[in-house]
């Protein structure tokens, strides 16, 4: 437990930045769950548009630091592949 004020305000902005954080992340899967649920369908057309609310939310949690810019990209490039794929298979 923290005893000094200094490191019971750094615990609090622990709790609250953790909590911030998990709803972010939260949100970020919940967009890229939608863009996997409309290629399950097999919608090309609600999975585009999914995927392009999906993109920046991807490169803003990013550039902030919530993942890894890799992980980011490679997120991208497999949903898009799927939708590409899904394109031309319709």
């Amino acid at each position: 437990m923290a005893n000094s004020p200094q490191a019971i305000k750094r615990a609090r902005q622990n709790d609250d930045r953790r909590a911030h954080n998990a709803s972010r992340r939260s949100m970020l899967r919940t967009a890229v769950k939608r863009v996997l649920a409309a290629i399950r369908a097999g919608d090309a057309d609600t999975a585009s548009a999914s995927y392009r609310a999906a993109v920046p939310l991807l490169d803003r949690m990013a550039a902030r630091g919530l993942i890894h810019k890799n992980k980011a990209a490679r997120h991208k490039s497999r949903l898009n592949k799927r939708i590409h794929a899904l394109r031309q298979a319709a």
